[in-house]
């Protein structure tokens, strides 16, 4: 009867686990190829969660430089900023990262992309009772999407 218990505590924390590490979805995750010497470069994906969370950080090992950045049209003039804060992502809304919008960028590039190639990038959220979450994640590299829209 005791293995038989033991058994039901270890499936019911592997249930747990799962359930808490399907709380934050990434899909469709790429990044840009770049060419020699390029020093920047962005990524793009679609977040959603169950819960509210923040995205307060972002580190790769391809980039000495890792922000999340929003681009939007200020009068005439496309701006480019750096989200110190975060990107919240309301629960149960997907939140897409793309050219032109919100994305990453790596910057202080250690070495050139190639098409093909995956990217690893660790994703850091914290939830409103400043749970802390990590997501990894691995970025397809090619020049455009390689996802349909």
């Amino acid at each position: 009867m005791k293995p038989l218990k033991t058994s039901l505590i270890c499936m019911a924390l592997i249930s747990a686990a799962s359930t808490v590490s399907a709380q934050i979805k990434v899909e469709n995750a790429w990044v840009r190829t770049t060419v020699p010497n390029q020093q920047a470069t962005g990524a793009f994906m679609k977040i959603t969660s169950v819960e509210a969370v923040k995205l307060t950080s972002v580190s790769t090992a391809v980039a000495g430089v890792n922000e999340i950045h929003e681009m939007k049209m200020e009068g005439d003039v496309m701006k480019m900023r750096a989200l110190n804060e975060g990107l919240d992502i309301p629960a149960n809304t997907t939140v897409e990262l793309k050219s032109g919008g919100y994305h990453l960028m790596m910057m202080a590039l250690k070495q050139r992309i190639n098409s093909g190639e995956t990217v690893p990038i660790e994703l850091q959220f914290t939830n409103a009772k400043g749970r802390k979450q990590t997501v990894l994640v691995n970025a397809k590299a090619s020049l455009n999407s390689p996802y349909k829209p």
